[in-house]
């Protein structure tokens, strides 16, 4: 029964409880006089309120007079209540980011990032009390006393700062060549020496971001960010001129850099719907991942991006052009006391969530990498020459290719998927085996299904980059990346993934592939090596499994296999005959610890085994034994 049935049964009961115990009606000298007790009748009667839906009245209520409603100009919202559904006793608090304080339930702590928090963009900068607010404003003053350097007196201003450490500790061991001039060991007159080295490194980044605009329910008006990292880098290996091109110095090296990873402006151009579809505009250096695993170009460069999102956020787009920086050699962070490279990419993407099926996005791409640097040379930091690289007729190379392809990421049912699938056509001006023009023509898929069983995931890896098959024809077939940093596979798990083979016999300070990357790419270097399409491709077949153990710990298993799509352009390099396509089997196991179950503290111990195949064997004949080959990765992540 609704409240309204219940009111006429209480006035009932209240009059039986007034009567005497007999239930008797009392004498008529006791009856009240009803003429002299009842309320005068008023002179007109009001209209009975209408309530505040149409067709429907409250009875027993009359109209008064109320203010005019208050119209929004937003439809299907619900009509704002009248005056008489507020409480009187109560009142609305200006200062909605202190409340939480006032009551007590937080006290904010700078060195806390898990509460609210000025410095964690949880509050604004702009914070003045009540009677400071009023004394302002009864001045004619602004309401806020911060600074008015980049507009910043208005109270909607945000201040984040972001700061992390990552700590790396890497044993490791690849196929080291001996250098012609001089070794480390006097018995050391093979192509090969020993294969062990360590390298420790240590990044510290800071940054801090300042934003306008109340980023809980609608994108951010304004946003300058600035992220700095600073590395400090160890390695030690057992031969010369593998750390340095001159013999004289010695097999280890102590090495730190600057660099600047973030350093743009972001503007809010428009809202495109009351759900606050958006369209923006980033200027400067700033990250970009051009697919959902980052095979084709995920980094950190010099660009203007235009961005937004349509269709409550269904359909979100890019246009974006990047002019690339140089990259310091041993630690990977961006120089910007050098020139940038002459090296221009442009890339215009549209993702549509929801397709083909819900639950599964799909993502079109059309990238254009623009390459004029035939004329400039470049030696790294170390002695070594990486443009161009030391391969074939070492000519000056500049090409344009463009890459159309298609990247899907969701699920279909319990089955997870990520595709992606790029086609790269283009010309190159001069291809070092025939120092003539050739046309680009390359092709790459891969696709990772995995299906979940409780805190179990399973997962396959199925990955074809295509390899040049005639070399000295004027068509060039060996795909190849901008600057490749995958999600795949393992990731820097796996010892393919993670180390770089030198390709000795071949061709100098080149290798078979690069730290980060699972192409066979032939590249002196995947951050200040130019692409390169004369390559044997990659074959990859792989089996992995996530084993959440507890909420804060996860055992993970990969186990792939690895082939040369095709070896014509090895074997013409190295002029061998025959060269097989087994790189062979990738081994890799990785334990996660995240003790507070967030990525603010990471703990990641993994270790991987190569055991070589006739292909590795082949380009390596001359290592000391046939052993396998390890990689052993202790990274600590602590983020503030």
């Amino acid at each position: 029964m609704t409240g309204a049935s219940l009111f006429p049964i209480a006035l009932m009961l209240a009059a039986q409880a007034q009567q005497p115990e007999t239930g008797a009606p009392p004498p008529p000298e006791q009856m009240p006089d009803a003429a002299a007790e009842a309320p005068p009748p008023p002179e007109t009667l009001e209209e009975p309120d209408t309530g505040l839906i149409e067709g429907r009245r409250r009875p027993g209520v009359t109209q008064r007079v109320l203010p005019d409603k208050v119209t929004a100009d937003n439809p299907g919202a619900v009509r704002a209540p009248p005056p008489e559904a507020f409480p009187t006793d109560e009142f609305p608090v200006p200062d909605r980011w202190r409340l939480i304080e006032t009551l007590g339930l937080v006290k904010q702590d700078v060195l806390d990032p898990y509460h609210q928090n000025t410095y964690k963009g949880d509050r604004p900068l702009c914070l003045p009390t009540a009677e400071e607010q009023e004394r302002r404003e009864r001045l004619g003053l602004a309401r806020c006393r911060t600074p008015k350097f980049l507009g910043l007196d208005h109270e909607d201003w945000f201040f984040s700062i972001n700061a992390a450490s990552d700590t790396v500790v890497e044993p490791r061991s690849f196929p080291i060549p001996v250098g012609v001039q001089t070794t480390q060991r006097p018995d050391s007159d093979d192509v090969f020496g020993r294969p062990y080295s360590v390298v420790l490194s240590q990044t510290f980044i800071g940054g801090f971001s300042l934003i306008k605009g109340n980023t809980a329910f609608k994108p951010p008006e304004v946003e300058y960010r600035v992220s700095l990292a600073y590395n400090i880098n160890y390695v030690q290996v057992p031969e010369r001129r593998v750390l340095s091109v001159k013999p004289s110095k010695p097999p280890h090296r102590l090495d730190s850099f600057l660099g600047v990873q973030e350093l743009f402006i972001d503007k809010h151009l428009r809202n495109t719907s009351d759900r606050y579809d958006f369209d923006s505009l980033r200027i400067g250096i700033q990250p970009f991942q051009s697919d959902f695993r980052g095979f084709l170009f995920n980094d950190q460069q010099l660009g203007i991006r235009l961005f937004g999102n349509r269709d409550n956020n269904r359909f979100q787009y890019n246009l974006a052009a990047f002019w690339r920086l140089e990259k310091d050699t041993n630690s990977g962070l961006n120089s910007i006391v050098q020139r940038p490279r002459n090296d221009l990419v442009f890339v215009a993407n549209a993702y549509l969530q929801d397709m083909p099926v819900p639950s599964f996005t799909s993502q079109a791409t059309v990238v254009y990498n623009m390459n004029r640097e035939q004329d400039r040379i470049e030696v790294d930091d170390n002695g070594f020459p990486v443009r161009p690289a030391l391969l074939g007729d070492l000519r000056g190379r500049e090409y344009d290719v463009v890459y159309v392809g298609y990247n899907g990421d969701g699920h279909f049912g319990r089955v997870n998927l990520t595709v992606s699938a790029y086609g790269a056509f283009g010309q190159d001006r001069n291809s070092f085996f025939t120092s003539r023009k050739a046309d680009i023509r390359a092709y790459f898929f891969a696709a990772e299904p995995s299906i979940d069983f409780d805190w179990i995931r399973v997962r396959l890896s199925g990955l074809y980059a295509s390899g040049d098959g005639k070399p000295y024809n004027d068509v060039e077939g060996g795909f190849d990346a901008i600057f490749e940093n995958p999600i795949f596979a393992g990731a820097d798990t796996s010892y393919w993934i993670r180390q770089s083979i030198p390709f000795a016999g071949g061709g100098r300070a080149v290798s078979v592939n690069g730290r980060n990357g699972v192409l066979a790419d032939l590249r002196s270097s995947k951050e200040q090596g130019q692409s390169n399409f004369n390559n044997p491709g990659t074959v990859l077949l792989g089996v992995g499994a996530d084993f959440d153990i507890t909420p804060t710990t996860r055992l993970t298993l990969n186990a792939n296999h690895l082939w040369f799509a095709n070896t014509a352009t090895l074997e013409a390099l190295r002029i061998e005959g025959s060269i097989p396509k087994d790189i062979g089997f990738d081994l890799s196991a990785a334990a996660t610890w995240r003790p507070k179950a967030n990525q603010n503290l990471v703990f990641r111990l993994s270790g991987a085994l190569l055991q070589p195949g006739d292909g590795f064997k082949d380009l390596f004949a001359s290592q000391p034994r046939d052993h396998r080959f390890y990689s052993v990765l202790l990274n600590a992540i602590l983020t503030y």
